[in-house]
């Protein structure tokens, strides 16, 4: 926009200038000629009271300028010049005339005289008389010009800066935005318009605070509501006479529970806030409880875990939900015995590339797409590593295995 303001100031100046200063040089130049045919016009009246008299002669080479005087008997008193068309035309008309030559403008004044007949006096005023002044006046309009155009510049850069300044900020603060610091507010300045821009942008920030504040409150609702459901999944676990089986559903109650107080966590965590977990620390945590699934349904597991540690920018409940749904989809979707591999490795210039692949069949048509899973199921499996991978600013990727089968690819970075 500076630069755009700059030259819209720059093209307005110049046309303006030229509107100007072309009609001001074009009037100097013509003054300054003026001038000199005034100059020799009043040398030649100087003259002209002096013809038939023992004066004329003196007077003739005593003039600052070269004037002939034509007598009717053919002698040329003054400057040694030929009867040129001008001073035939003038004795013939007895006119005073004005002429432009190669040698400059000739100026040639006659004289009646009873006793003798007509006089023609003559002079030329060169070239650089009738221009002598003009080029220094033309380049003090030109630099007056550059002056105003340079002064025009200067008004419309602080000009565009007030108007910039304003919106450089609203950009700033809705990139902050962008990045969750919902705290973020625009400060109302610059140009009215840019004031409304800003006060409306504030709006909007105020409004997403208060439509996010009342789905963590929703969302908050939920632990009371499942508060009852499971304390009696809890009583029904301890009735049962199996320890084994009461321990299982007891278990699985409590991970219900867990997984409730994640997501109202997650829900209240406050937006912008980064959090980061080890990620081999999770992964095996998590990898143990499914090898023991694994081992049940005859899965063979392969795993490439480093010793840690491994940060990577996602909280740890998050990495922990992304890593079973996963492998729920590996358990969900391929037969038993199906084997499996979950690699961790550092992603070079800092994080984790955490994959899993399967020897199953592979992932069916359109499962890739959130809420499309092709086999009954919701389709959110992919949804939620995919969103938790992008929390921290990873990525990821899915698709078939060297030797068959589905992989997928999660690349988590160190920080946002």
């Amino acid at each position: 926009m500076r630069r755009r303001l700059a030259l819209l100031v720059a093209a307005t100046t110049c046309l303006v200038l030229i509107a100007f200063l072309v009609p001001l040089a074009l009037l100097v130049r013509q003054v300054a000629e003026d001038r000199a045919v005034s100059r020799a016009q009043g040398v030649l009246q100087t003259i002209v009271p002096l013809i038939g008299t023992s004066e004329l002669v003196l007077a003739v080479e005593g003039q600052p300028v070269p004037v002939s005087v034509f007598v009717p008997t053919g002698e040329v008193i003054g400057q040694d010049a030929t009867r040129t068309p001008a001073v035939e035309l003038a004795a013939a008309r007895r006119e005073s005339f004005t002429v432009d030559t190669a040698a400059g403008r000739e100026l040639v004044v006659p004289v009646v005289s009873d006793d003798t007949g007509t006089y023609v006096i003559r002079t030329v005023v060169p070239a650089a008389e009738l221009t002598r002044g003009v080029t220094n006046s033309w380049l003090a309009l030109a630099g007056l010009g550059a002056a105003l155009v340079v002064l025009g510049l200067l008004v419309a850069d602080r000009l565009a800066r007030t108007l910039v300044a304003p919106i450089a900020d609203l950009a700033a603060v809705s990139h902050r935005l962008a990045r969750a610091e919902l705290s973020a507010r625009a400060a109302p300045a610059g140009p009215p318009e840019v004031r409304e821009v800003a006060a409306a942008l504030n709006h909007l920030a105020g409004r997403i605070q208060d439509l996010l504040r009342e789905e963590r409150e929703q969302v908050a609702d939920l632990s009371h509501r499942l508060r009852t459901p499971l304390t009696a999944l809890r009583l029904d676990a301890e009735s049962l006479r199996d320890p084994e089986e009461s321990a299982r559903v007891a278990a699985a109650a409590d991970g219900i529970a867990r997984a409730v107080t994640a997501v109202i966590q997650q829900a209240r965590r406050r937006g912008g806030e980064q959090q980061a977990c080890d990620a081999a620390a999770v992964v095996a945590d998590r990898l143990a409880f499914w090898a023991v699934l694994a081992e049940d349904t005859d899965r063979p597991v392969r795993r490439q875990l480093p010793p840690g540690p491994l940060p990577v920018a996602i909280p740890a409940d998050e990495l922990a939900a992304a890593l079973d749904a996963l492998l729920g989809n590996v358990f969900a979707h391929t037969p038993d015995g199906t084997a499996f591999e979950v690699t961790l490795a550092p992603r070079p210039g800092g994080g984790a590339v955490l994959t899993i692949a399967d020897d199953g069949p592979g992932f069916p048509p359109d499962s890739l797409r959130r809420g499309a899973s092709g086999s009954g199921s919701t389709g959110l499996g992919l949804d939620i590593a995919r969103r938790a991978a992008e929390a921290g600013g990873g990525t990821l990727r899915a698709d078939a295995a060297p030797g068959g089968g589905a992989r997928v690819t999660l690349e988590l970075l160190t920080r946002l």
